[in-house]
């Protein structure tokens, strides 16, 4: 059977991770991979979430099944963190479960609308996450792509966004970055969710918000606020919320999906079907990572110990984006300043394939091919290595 099997071609990012593995330059710098390093370049367990898994190993006394729905108390705060103000007038019409990660939470999500509309497309902005493609395409629905970026690629495109909206039919979905945008950094404003809100009701298509990185953009209540105005008007909306990135908690695959129906009765149904949809994939999703989680956010002392601790991983990688840019600009390239006024972990560099393929061959320097960089994969000690090298890029492989 398996020897009829083809290799698949790698991963770009973990094919990119590996070639970094390998490079044994003593300059080597990763800006492919999404996740937060601090100075040190590492990726250390937040403290406020140690101390949080240490209290919460020292008390539990069983590692049973939890079945489909996964945590409940995890579940319920998390609905709390991301509706924020607006949960109490709507918690009765969400169908909620906890799924391993983001990932988990597109998936049962994808499947969830083809079992109620098997015809709807998901629209998904151009660029989008890659993930998405796989994750959505897979369950068999149809995809179509609306435009993000403007042409220099580092604005949002606003006015091409806007008519994309008129050509979404009734019932299908509208897949939005509730934050950082993955891989632009150009996120929404308020103003805009309120015409995207006021676009869905007219329309009748409905949002899918994709909340990966509540606090990493402006914090966490302004990163929800879109979010929270479509909730307070529209009949119904999708969430995935994912927690490795805010509580660094990667490899523990912590996530969730809700549907916000129309009604109480609806929810109930939906929820039912959520089930049975997570029964035919995973059973259950792991504990450990939502247990933490529900712990921390139940401890008023640990939860406050963590927004400030996310609150400076926010503010570290908007100071590196201001670095960055001032030191381009020193070097005679000020039109870089648009990465300081991006969001989150990503920015789009703008530069050429040769440039991108230079920057590794000749200085161990790694970004996706796309010139998506991780801003958290700068440092102090490689900031101004990166910003000499593509510099020197711009002039030798431009």
């Amino acid at each position: 059977m398996f020897d009829s099997l083809q290799a698949l071609p790698a991963d770009p990012i973990l094919g990119l991770m590996q070639l970094y593995r390998n490079d044994a330059h003593p300059q080597k710098v990763d800006l492919g991979v999404g996740v937060y390093k601090n100075d040190a370049g590492q990726t250390p367990v937040m403290a406020a979430v140690k101390a949080a898994e240490v209290q919460l190993l020292a008390q539990q006394n069983s590692k049973t099944y939890v079945g489909p729905a996964g945590n409940e108390a995890f579940v319920a705060l998390m609905k709390q963190l991301t509706f924020g103000e607006c949960l109490s007038s709507v918690d009765d019409r969400l169908a909620a479960v906890q799924t391993p990660g983001g990932c988990g939470a597109l998936k049962v999500a994808a499947e969830l609308i083809k079992t109620a509309s098997p015809t709807a497309a998901i629209w998904v902005s151009s660029p989008t996450w890659g993930n998405h493609i796989p994750l959505l395409g897979n369950a068999g629905l149809q995809l179509r792509e609306y435009p993000y970026l403007s042409q220099c690629q580092t604005q949002l495109d606003w006015p091409a966004m806007q008519a994309a909206m008129d050509q979404v039919k009734a019932g299908d979905v509208v897949l939005l970055h509730g934050s950082c945008h993955n891989p632009t950094g150009v996120d929404l404003t308020l103003a805009q969710w309120q015409w995207l809100a006021d676009k869905a009701l007219e329309k009748g298509f409905i949002p899918f918000v994709d909340m990966a990185y509540q606090g990493f953009g402006d914090g966490i209540e302004e990163d929800a606020a879109g979010l929270r105005y479509m909730a307070s008007v529209l009949p119904e909306l999708l969430l995935a919320v994912s927690c490795s990135k805010n509580f660094g908690l990667y490899r523990e695959r912590v996530g969730m999906v809700v549907a916000m129906c129309p009604s109480g009765g609806a929810s109930v149904a939906a929820t039912t079907h959520m089930l049975s949809i997570v029964r035919g994939i995973y059973s259950m999703p792991p504990d450990h990572g939502a247990a933490i989680v529900a712990h921390l956010l139940a401890n008023g002392a640990l939860a406050n110990e963590w927004r400030a601790e996310l609150d400076s991983m926010r503010l570290r990688i908007q100071q590196l984006r201001c670095q960055f840019a001032d030191t381009m600009a020193a070097l005679g390239y000020p039109e870089f300043q648009f990465v300081a006024n991006q969001k989150g972990m990503f920015s789009y560099l703008g530069i050429s394939q040769p440039q991108v393929t230079w920057l590794a061959e000749q200085k161990s320097i790694y970004l996706l091919s796309s010139s998506r960089a991780s801003i958290a994969g700068l440092s102090r000690d490689n900031l101004d290595y990166v910003c000499h090298s593509l510099a020197q890029s711009i002039t030798v492989a431009g």
